[in-house]
């Protein structure tokens, strides 16, 4: 039996890890790819996609395999997303990721940020109302200006609330006030990521 070549290899490993992606809610691409390694028997890191390859594998299994179950389920992410977002509309919410871009598998994660004078605001907030949760932190890619005018990437860790809901995993993200005009990086390929605010999101779910 023939060996896969190196292309077809990371093909299969692409395919295998938006597999998981899309089914078991795995959100981080590294995590994804490094299993489906292993999985395959991969174990050279140099075998493995990019994550722009895993993220395009992911859009065509939610086309080919969850075409029905998946657009439900992303509407009914983004109805969550909208209303934890009017929940907390006094720290500037902005929804993004898989759910905002409409790549979310089934399990999918929901990704808000938001901008506070403190972190301690958002704990009072949602202590004050009741809502558990469970506390954090992960890394983002953002864009600095340099003195030159150039931008640079650089990788920081944000505090976040984790909250289990009825629809699944939301994550909030909080970054100060001064912020909320630094973009941050998209995991797939380096891209500014999207954001979209309240009114943003009410459109999508009109459309």
């Amino acid at each position: 039996m023939a060996r896969e070549t190196p292309q077809q290899l990371r093909q299969l490993i692409a395919q295998k890890a938006a597999k998981m992606m899309a089914e078991e809610g795995i959100s981080d691409f590294a995590y994804a790819k490094k299993k489906a390694g292993r999985q395959i028997g991969a174990i050279d890191n140099n075998a493995l996609p990019s994550n722009a390859e895993v993220e395009q594998a992911l859009k065509l299994y939610n086309v080919l395999f969850l075409s029905n179950e998946q657009p439900e389920q992303l509407l009914n992410l983004r109805k969550s997303a909208l209303f934890t977002m009017q929940l907390l509309e006094k720290f500037d919410p902005y929804l993004t990721g898989a759910v905002l871009d409409g790549s979310a598998g089934l399990g999918a994660e929901t990704d808000i940020h938001l901008f506070a004078d403190s972190l301690k605001d958002v704990e009072m907030f949602l202590l004050n109302k009741d809502i558990p949760f469970e506390t954090g932190d992960k890394p983002n890619r953002v864009t600095n200006d340099t003195k030159r005018d150039k931008k640079v990437a650089s990788r920081k860790k944000t505090p976040v609330f984790t909250l289990e809901t009825d629809s699944g995993v939301i994550k909030l993200s909080v970054f100060s006030v001064d912020q909320i005009r630094v973009a941050t990086k998209r995991a797939a390929d380096g891209s500014a990521a999207q954001r979209a605010g309240i009114e943003h999101v009410k459109l999508l779910l009109n459309q």
